[in-house]
Protein backbone atom coordinates (compact mmCIF):
# COMPACT_ATOMS: atom_id res chain seq x y z
CA UNK A 1 0.00 0.00 0.00
CA UNK A 2 1.30 3.19 -1.30
CA UNK A 3 -1.09 5.75 -0.45
CA UNK A 4 -3.80 6.20 2.12
CA UNK A 5 -6.80 5.27 1.85
CA UNK A 6 -8.76 7.80 3.43
CA UNK A 7 -6.83 10.82 1.68
CA UNK A 8 -4.96 9.41 -1.32
CA UNK A 9 -1.08 10.97 0.35
CA UNK A 10 1.60 8.73 -0.26
CA UNK A 11 2.59 6.63 2.97
CA UNK A 12 6.08 6.98 4.62
CA UNK A 13 7.26 4.02 6.73
CA UNK A 14 7.27 4.89 10.93
CA UNK A 15 8.07 3.18 13.22
CA UNK A 16 5.66 2.08 15.78
CA UNK A 17 6.60 0.28 19.47
CA UNK A 18 5.87 -3.32 19.15
CA UNK A 19 5.20 -3.67 15.05
CA UNK A 20 8.16 -2.34 13.11
CA UNK A 21 8.09 0.09 9.92
CA UNK A 22 4.19 0.60 9.52
CA UNK A 23 2.73 2.73 6.72
CA UNK A 24 1.78 6.44 8.04
CA UNK A 25 -0.29 8.91 6.84
CA UNK A 26 1.16 12.21 7.91
CA UNK A 27 -1.74 14.48 6.63
CA UNK A 28 -4.12 12.00 8.53
CA UNK A 29 -1.87 11.45 11.34
CA UNK A 30 -2.67 7.65 11.51
CA UNK A 31 -1.01 4.34 10.85
CA UNK A 32 -2.36 2.44 7.62
CA UNK A 33 -1.66 -1.57 8.12
CA UNK A 34 -2.32 -3.29 4.75
CA UNK A 35 -5.98 -3.87 3.76
CA UNK A 36 -6.55 -7.40 1.53
CA UNK A 37 -9.82 -9.46 0.71
CA UNK A 38 -10.76 -12.70 3.04
CA UNK A 39 -12.22 -15.81 1.09
CA UNK A 40 -12.58 -19.47 1.33
CA UNK A 41 -11.59 -22.64 -0.45
CA UNK A 42 -12.55 -25.83 0.51
CA UNK A 43 -12.27 -29.70 -0.13
CA UNK A 44 -16.37 -30.72 -0.32
CA UNK A 45 -16.45 -34.39 0.43
CA UNK A 46 -19.44 -36.76 -0.32
CA UNK A 47 -21.18 -38.11 2.96
CA UNK A 48 -19.52 -41.44 2.33
CA UNK A 49 -16.00 -39.11 2.36
CA UNK A 50 -14.54 -41.08 -0.66
CA UNK A 51 -15.18 -38.51 -3.05
CA UNK A 52 -14.11 -34.57 -3.91
CA UNK A 53 -16.32 -32.30 -5.92
CA UNK A 54 -14.18 -30.04 -8.44
CA UNK A 55 -15.44 -27.21 -10.49
CA UNK A 56 -14.62 -25.43 -13.46
CA UNK A 57 -15.47 -21.66 -13.83
CA UNK A 58 -15.18 -18.44 -15.72
CA UNK A 59 -14.62 -20.38 -19.30
CA UNK A 60 -11.72 -22.06 -18.13
CA UNK A 61 -10.58 -25.34 -18.55
CA UNK A 62 -9.11 -26.22 -14.82
CA UNK A 63 -10.34 -28.04 -12.14
CA UNK A 64 -10.06 -26.25 -8.77
CA UNK A 65 -11.67 -26.50 -5.37
CA UNK A 66 -15.24 -24.45 -4.54
CA UNK A 67 -14.52 -20.91 -3.43
CA UNK A 68 -15.80 -17.65 -2.80
CA UNK A 69 -15.10 -14.10 -0.99
CA UNK A 70 -16.18 -13.68 2.58
CA UNK A 71 -19.02 -11.08 2.89
CA UNK A 72 -18.97 -8.25 5.61
CA UNK A 73 -20.60 -9.58 8.74
CA UNK A 74 -20.25 -13.08 7.80
CA UNK A 75 -17.47 -15.82 9.49
CA UNK A 76 -15.46 -18.29 7.26
CA UNK A 77 -17.64 -21.15 8.31
CA UNK A 78 -21.23 -19.70 6.85
CA UNK A 79 -19.24 -18.45 3.77
CA UNK A 80 -17.82 -22.27 3.42
CA UNK A 81 -21.81 -23.63 3.77
CA UNK A 82 -23.14 -20.20 1.63
CA UNK A 83 -20.67 -20.55 -1.06
CA UNK A 84 -21.24 -23.91 -1.24
CA UNK A 85 -24.86 -24.40 -1.82
CA UNK A 86 -25.32 -21.31 -4.25
CA UNK A 87 -22.08 -23.34 -6.32
CA UNK A 88 -23.27 -26.55 -6.01
CA UNK A 89 -26.99 -26.65 -4.32
CA UNK A 90 -25.80 -28.78 -1.46
CA UNK A 91 -25.99 -28.27 2.32
CA UNK A 92 -22.57 -29.08 4.48
CA UNK A 93 -21.70 -29.82 8.05
CA UNK A 94 -18.63 -31.10 9.21
CA UNK A 95 -16.97 -27.64 8.70
CA UNK A 96 -12.78 -27.61 9.74
CA UNK A 97 -10.53 -25.13 8.84
CA UNK A 98 -7.46 -26.89 6.70
CA UNK A 99 -4.70 -24.15 6.68
CA UNK A 100 -4.19 -20.72 4.93
CA UNK A 101 -2.41 -18.56 2.74
CA UNK A 102 -2.07 -15.24 1.17
CA UNK A 103 -2.69 -15.18 -2.80
CA UNK A 104 -1.01 -12.33 -4.15
CA UNK A 105 -2.44 -11.77 -7.59
CA UNK A 106 -5.70 -11.12 -5.82
CA UNK A 107 -4.59 -9.29 -2.70
CA UNK A 108 -6.35 -12.40 -0.48
CA UNK A 109 -6.10 -14.27 2.05
CA UNK A 110 -7.24 -17.58 1.20
CA UNK A 111 -8.78 -19.59 4.31
CA UNK A 112 -8.80 -23.14 3.56
CA UNK A 113 -11.30 -25.90 4.83
CA UNK A 114 -12.50 -28.90 4.02
CA UNK A 115 -16.67 -30.14 4.68
CA UNK A 116 -19.15 -32.86 4.42
CA UNK A 117 -22.37 -32.57 1.62
CA UNK A 118 -25.36 -34.17 3.39
CA UNK A 119 -25.63 -35.58 -0.56
CA UNK A 120 -24.05 -36.13 -3.94
CA UNK A 121 -27.04 -34.74 -5.81
CA UNK A 122 -25.28 -31.27 -7.73
CA UNK A 123 -27.47 -28.73 -8.50
CA UNK A 124 -25.13 -26.38 -10.78
CA UNK A 125 -25.15 -22.99 -10.60
CA UNK A 126 -25.28 -22.31 -14.47
CA UNK A 127 -23.58 -18.46 -13.95
CA UNK A 128 -21.17 -19.27 -11.34
CA UNK A 129 -19.83 -22.58 -12.30
CA UNK A 130 -19.48 -24.09 -16.14
CA UNK A 131 -18.93 -27.60 -14.88
CA UNK A 132 -18.89 -29.77 -11.55
CA UNK A 133 -17.86 -34.11 -10.69
CA UNK A 134 -17.39 -35.66 -8.25
CA UNK A 135 -13.93 -37.50 -7.92
CA UNK A 136 -12.26 -40.38 -5.74
CA UNK A 137 -9.63 -39.53 -3.87
CA UNK A 138 -7.31 -40.95 -5.63
CA UNK A 139 -8.43 -39.16 -9.07
CA UNK A 140 -8.93 -35.91 -7.19
CA UNK A 141 -5.19 -35.23 -7.32
CA UNK A 142 -4.82 -36.27 -11.14
CA UNK A 143 -7.66 -34.10 -12.23
CA UNK A 144 -6.90 -30.97 -10.12
CA UNK A 145 -5.35 -27.63 -11.90
CA UNK A 146 -1.55 -28.96 -10.71
CA UNK A 147 0.71 -26.05 -9.91
CA UNK A 148 -2.51 -24.02 -8.77
CA UNK A 149 -3.48 -22.75 -5.14
CA UNK A 150 -5.72 -24.98 -5.07
CA UNK A 151 -3.70 -28.05 -5.90
CA UNK A 152 -1.42 -27.09 -2.72
CA UNK A 153 -4.41 -26.73 -0.20
CA UNK A 154 -5.77 -30.20 -1.86
CA UNK A 155 -2.35 -31.93 -1.52
CA UNK A 156 -2.21 -30.71 2.04
CA UNK A 157 -5.39 -31.78 2.87
CA UNK A 158 -5.03 -35.44 1.50
CA UNK A 159 -1.75 -35.72 3.24
CA UNK A 160 -4.02 -35.19 6.68
CA UNK A 161 -6.50 -37.26 5.48
CA UNK A 162 -4.43 -39.86 4.58
CA UNK A 163 -2.73 -40.10 8.53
Amino acid sequence: MNFCFECGTKLIKKHLDNEGEIPYCESCKAFRFPIFNTAVSMEVLNPSKDKIVLIKQYGKDKNILVAGYINKGENAEETVAREVLEELGLEVDEIRFNKSEYYGPSNTLMLNFSCTARSEELHIAEKEVDFAAWYTIDEVEKEIFQGSLAHRFLSEFLRQYRQ
